[in-house]
């Protein structure tokens, strides 16, 4: 169980740099999906998602009596799940545009990621109220969060030009 953590890395990374090289440029035409956002604010949001996701993998790898450790995990498998649907999935049909992230989502999130909560359950690590509820508060929360980075990625940004004209 302990190298689970490994792939559940691998496929948030491939995921978020899939959305980092393309999702910038298709927000300026996808408004009812995703609001307009820069590059910089992007990658500043997601490089700061990955490493969350990141951090809940190792936690629960060196910690996995620990239960907050454990739900904030599966939270973030569930929600990656989900991600993969909506918006991406979603967005596709609806706007009948290809949108960043769909490929990953599909072929790695959805697949490594119901493979690691199946092995959780198999070897009775979780049980459904977990992972229904875990996704539930991890997929709101960083829901909540994203706005919140775009808006430090863009503060961030303008600091940066205006040290650079100094």
């Amino acid at each position: 169980m302990e190298s689970i953590g490994i792939f559940f890395c691998l496929a948030i990374t491939l995921h978020n740099l899939e959305e980092a090289i393309w999702l910038p440029k298709w927000s300026q035409n996808a408004s009812k999906f995703q609001k307009s956002v820069s590059p910089r604010e992007f990658h500043f949001a997601v490089i700061v998602i990955t490493l969350l996701g990141y951090l809940s993998a190792f936690m629960y790898t060196y910690f996995p009596e620990n239960s907050i450790a454990k739900w904030i995990f599966i939270g973030f498998l569930g929600s990656m799940i989900l991600n993969a649907l909506v918006p991406h999935f979603m967005a596709t049909i609806i706007m009948k545009q290809y949108a960043p992230g769909l490929i990953t989502g599909i072929l790695l999130n959805i697949p490594i990621n119901s493979f690691i909560i199946r092995k959780m359950f198999s070897n009775h690590l979780i049980i459904w109220s977990e992972l229904i509820i875990s996704t539930l508060i991890v997929g709101i929360c960083l829901t909540l969060l994203i706005p919140i980075l775009f808006k430090l990625g863009r503060m961030f940004s303008n600091n940066d030009r205006a040290i650079l004209r100094s």
